[in-house]
């Protein structure tokens, strides 16, 4: 048996329980707590055993609820001998510094949180309401939503990883649904011989957009991309290689592009807020009977006026003769891959913030990247958008950097 297995409980009538052997954490290090996902039908784990081995390796001490791994294939056997610690109860899990999520928090979870605890999670604005937020700051969390999270270049670290796995798997999801079994206009999407391909619009150019592209082009199809940043759209022409389809957003060439468009794709990221409304209830209106929409935007509020959030139990709707779909959280359905990759960019970020003596506090200092994804710091609001939604009065987080703490 492995040495970093621990003692083994036993006892008539009970469950074997596994108890992992306490280990000395030095000063500044982090404290991560791990739940298991409850909600939208959510089957992803923020962590996967490599990446709590690494965190331990460093000082960090990781405990995981039972069974938060099962649905990615990974067992709690695995994270006892990768140095978690495992609870049977959740309560166990909001002892710790920092509560790391791949699903917003719920109504439940942020009861069970302690004052000045760190929570890290997508943020998904269409489900974020009021009562939620005032519970947040209440409580004086300071909050961190992965999709705003920066790194030294300037990119979106998470987004990016999960942008190639949205991108990839969207154009598989089009093709489905493009069949007769789901109600879709029965053709093939991409080409064969003989006969014209099938069209994808993509709305973004951004790295789920190209991703989307790559997938259509090397299936057949006709595909023609739309962004107003100009600079993304030539570097997807340079990523791909190749000359296609681009324009800006202009409402009257969207307009009659999306009108005999087989599929179309919102892949539009927000840097700080909701995604902006591009494609109006009109033009989906105009579209062909059985065509498709898929938003990947949808955890920012969506790109069409028609998105409406849907859940793997029903992910799809139809309006005006469209099939819409718009699961926030999409990569569960792909719940391995998914975390493998999420795990990966997020244990990087926590070991960065780990780094300082001082902890988080002054992981925030210094890293412009991290506070670029904080909408609340201590109790505070420091999101702009969020404040113009809820009508409340936000702080410039970098104002905090200045004082003393």
């Amino acid at each position: 048996m492995p040495e970093s297995l621990g003692k083994i409980k036993t006892g008539v009538g009970l469950q074997t329980q596994l108890q992992e052997l306490e280990k000395p954490v030095k000063d500044g290090k982090l404290f991560i707590g791990v739940p298991k996902e409850t909600s939208f039908q959510e089957k992803r784990v923020a962590l996967t055993p490599p990446s709590v081995a690494l965190l331990v390796a460093n000082g960090h001490r990781v405990i995981i609820e039972s069974k938060a791994g099962i649905e990615s294939g990974f067992d709690d056997i695995q994270y006892s001998e990768a140095g978690a610690k495992i609870a049977y109860d959740v309560r166990q899990i909001f002892e710790a510094g920092i509560i790391l999520k791949v699903a917003p928090p719920t109504s439940h979870e942020i009861k069970l949180m302690k004052s000045h605890q760190v929570i890290m999670s997508p943020l998904n604005i269409p489900t974020f309401s009021e009562e939620m937020l005032n519970e947040l700051m209440k409580k004086k969390v300071t909050a961190i939503a992965y999709e705003y999270l920066k790194d030294e270049a300037g990119y979106f670290p998470v987004v990016r990883i999960l942008s190639e796995l949205a991108g990839s798997s969207t154009i598989l999801l089009a093709a489905q649904y493009l069949s007769k079994d789901f109600k879709g206009k029965g053709v093939l999407l991409g080409g064969i011989s003989a006969l014209p391909p099938s069209k994808v619009v993509v709305l973004g150019a951004g790295v789920v957009g190209e991703y989307v592209t790559r997938g259509a082009i090397g299936l057949g199809a006709d595909v023609r991309v739309f962004d107003n940043n100009l600079y993304k759209l030539m570097r997807l022409q340079n990523n791909l290689g190749r000359r296609i389809y681009t324009s800006s957003i202009i409402p009257e060439i969207l307009q009659k592009e999306l009108q005999d468009a087989d599929v179309v794709v919102g892949a539009i990221h927000s840097e700080s807020g909701r995604t902006p409304c591009v494609v109006s209830e009109v033009m989906v209106a105009n579209m062909q009977e059985g065509s498709v929409i898929i938003d990947v935007s949808i955890d920012q509020g969506g790109c069409f006026e028609t998105s409406e959030t849907c859940s793997h139990n029903k992910p799809t709707f139809t309006k005006h003769g469209v099939i819409h779909y718009c699961v926030p959280n999409m990569l569960a359905r792909i719940p391995r891959t998914a975390s493998m990759a999420f795990s990966n960019v997020i244990s990087t970020v926590l070991l960065g913030g780990g780094e300082h003596h001082e902890g988080m506090d002054k992981f925030f200092r210094h890293n412009a990247g991290t506070r670029n994804g904080t909408y609340i710091y201590k109790g505070v609001l420091t999101n702009q958008f969020l404040s113009e939604r809820f009508g409340k009065k936000y702080t410039n987080l970098d104002l905090f950097m200045t004082a003393d703490f």
